[in-house]
């Protein structure tokens, strides 16, 4: 890692719940998806999951399947698990269902039994591997937004779709507010590879923008590195790179891997 190097991993195992519930609503619009779940979570709600699909990757997926598990005129659709004791799942899950519906979903599936449960989430488990039968490329983002944002956040990444010219499909933990755009692109085509980048890049300053962050599970990295300084100030960056010398002096480990000009900053801590 960037700060030291873990030598042990201590782990708790917890006790599988009693009852699990996996609701499957579908949306006319990606921002009404995003409403369900701001809902969900402002009524104090805990799934134990909760993911977004948007249409393109529901096609994707239906077409990898070959067959319909998904509505293919659904702009989303909106999975949540829900666990724990039996009486409580069921009132959550009822609960869950109306909010939903005042959110504006079309459709409610439950699947109450491990079977079930398991094909409604066979889908986006298989989600980035469908995505990647249609296009030779894609770019994964991986930024995050308050939940209460996510309506907004996901008109502004279709609106961000048609001004770059490439199409994005939307598959992200809504529970957390975890998004992965992913942008379908053709690196043989001049200026694509470019764009998606620059698509990329906007994608991320939008999150920063509503309050977000660069990333919500898979770090900073080379890719995101010069947009630090979009987030943090040059003293807030002064202070992080204080923190990283003090745990490893000569920037030895995983350099060059978060902050710009980490090669000189590197130099100058030797």
């Amino acid at each position: 890692g960037t700060l030291g190097i873990a030598t042990a991993i201590t782990l708790r195992l917890l006790r599988a719940p009693e009852c699990v519930n996996v609701l499957l609503a579908d949306f006319a619009t990606m921002a009404a998806a995003g409403e369900a779940v701001r809902s969900i979570t402002a009524a104090g709600l805990l799934p134990a999951g909760m993911e977004i699909m948007d249409n393109v990757t529901i096609n994707a997926v239906d077409d990898f399947f070959g067959y319909d598990e998904y509505p293919r005129d659904a702009a989303a659709v909106l999975l949540i698990e829900l666990d724990g004791q039996t009486a409580e799942v069921e009132a959550s899950a009822a609960q869950a269902e109306v909010l939903c519906k005042e959110a504006g979903a079309r459709h409610l599936r439950r699947a109450e039994d491990s079977t079930a449960c398991e094909v409604l989430w066979k889908g986006r488990k298989c989600a980035f591997s469908a995505v990647g039968k249609i296009t030779p490329t894609y770019y994964v983002q991986d930024g995050v937004v308050p939940r209460s944002c996510l309506p907004w956040v996901l008109t502004s990444i279709e609106q961000l779709s048609r001004e770059h010219e490439l199409p994005v499909a939307n598959m992200f933990h809504a529970g957390d507010g975890n998004l992965h755009p992913v942008i379908l692109f053709d690196p043989q085509v001049e200026g694509e590879t470019e764009r998606a980048e620059r698509f990329g890049a906007d994608i991320l300053k939008l999150c920063v923008d509503v309050g977000g962050c660069l990333t919500g599970e898979h770090g900073v990295g080379i890719e995101k590195r010069d947009l630090m300084s979009y987030q943090y100030n040059e003293i807030e960056l002064a202070q992080q790179r204080r923190i990283k010398t003090a745990f490893d002096a000569k920037w030895l480990l995983n350099p060059a891997k978060v902050f710009p000009l980490d090669s000189r900053l590197a130099d100058e801590a030797a």
